[in-house]
């Protein structure tokens, strides 16, 4: 996937965040910017998104419960949680109901965040290769069944 960017939602109610993230990290990925969750779930109502990275405290959704109400419209994007807090209630929370894949704390490094988003793309990847078979798996499945099928009837 050369030819395509890995496109990444940054959550964060804080502006700079917002603006130091995208200055960042947009000539390497495809990157918007929400600052609530609401927000968000316009972006990924509209766009194809891959990686999705939330702050966890923010006023009105915590980023866990955003990840939360993510999962079921949109269960596909990897889930990583920064945090400038010390909160292991937040991060047991993330692991456990937002099913992220990773954790970080703020001030986020650059390079470590950056080595974070391409592991976190090769879990993307992995989990849509796994889908595919999966799908490719359940056809056969229902192929064999019919021929079986056909078999005794006749």
């Amino acid at each position: 996937m050369a030819d395509k960017k890995i496109t990444i939602l940054y959550v964060d109610d804080e502006e700079n965040n917002l603006f130091s993230f995208k200055a960042a990290f947009r000539l390497k990925y495809q990157v918007y910017t929400a600052i609530s969750g609401d927000e968000a779930f316009k972006i990924l109502n509209e766009k194809p998104v891959h990686i999705i990275i939330t702050d966890q405290r923010m006023p009105g959704m915590t980023g866990v419960e955003f990840l939360e109400k993510v999962i079921p419209q949109f269960p596909d994007p990897i889930r990583l949680l920064l945090t400038g807090y010390a909160d292991m209630g937040a991060v047991v929370d993330a692991v456990n109901k937002g099913k992220i894949f990773h954790y970080l704390s703020k001030p986020w490094n650059e390079e470590e965040l950056y080595m974070t988003i391409e592991r976190a793309y090769e879990a993307y990847l992995d989990k849509l290769k796994l889908k595919e078979e999966n799908d490719k798996l359940g056809t056969s499945n229902d192929q064999l069944e019919f021929l079986l099928r056909q078999k005794l009837l006749s």
